[in-house]
């Protein structure tokens, strides 16, 4: 449990150093410390994406946006990594583009691993937040049965650990207004 816990601290201290410059007609995003495969995306106020791409370079991500295409309204740089999502929400108006530093997030996602008939799910939660942990058994080809679910609140950090008999497995975990799954074959 304890390697675990440091391997999830590990990645949240290692949070990419986001910079934002812009000037009347670009805007530009640099992204420290970031991995081959952490994606970036630009997303409306319903979730829509309107840009995504994946980091290709391990090290710094730097990448110029004309933004004034956009219709007016709210939107959301998106900083997918392993296990955190930074957002960035900015508003598009029609002689501006402004960012709510104020408002800038991070949320981090859960990190499940199955050693032997363990699971561990782990997960840093921000602002206390309520998460939902679901285990599911499979009892025919693609159909699930549940047989665990715990409501988990106020927490800053999530450490549970699960037996599992031999079987397949679906885990959900519900979190920050988003759902996880993972498989598990045993």
């Amino acid at each position: 449990m304890v390697a675990m816990l440091a391997t999830v601290l590990g990645f949240a201290e290692g949070d990419a150093k986001v910079i934002v410059k812009r000037d009347a007609k670009k805007t530009s995003i640099t992204l420290e410390d970031v991995k081959q495969g952490d994606l970036v995306s630009i997303k409306d106020n319903q979730g829509i994406i309107i840009f995504k791409e994946s980091v290709e370079t391990t090290g710094t991500y730097k990448k110029g946006f004309d933004l004034t295409d956009l219709a007016s309204g709210e939107y959301v740089f998106e900083i997918d990594k392993d296990l955190e999502v930074n957002m960035i929400p900015f508003t598009v108006s029609a002689t501006e583009i402004e960012f709510d530093e104020a408002e800038e997030s991070t949320y981090f996602k859960p990190h499940t691993k199955k050693e032997a008939d363990l699971l561990y799910v782990t997960k840093l939660c921000s602002n206390d937040e309520t998460a939902i942990i679901s285990i599911f058994n499979e009892v025919e080809q693609g159909a699930y049965e549940m047989i665990h679910s715990e409501l988990v609140e106020n927490a800053f950090m999530i450490k549970k650990v699960y037996k599992l008999n031999k079987g397949n497995y679906k885990i959900t975990i519900h979190s920050n207004n988003k759902e996880y799954t993972k498989f598990i074959n045993n």
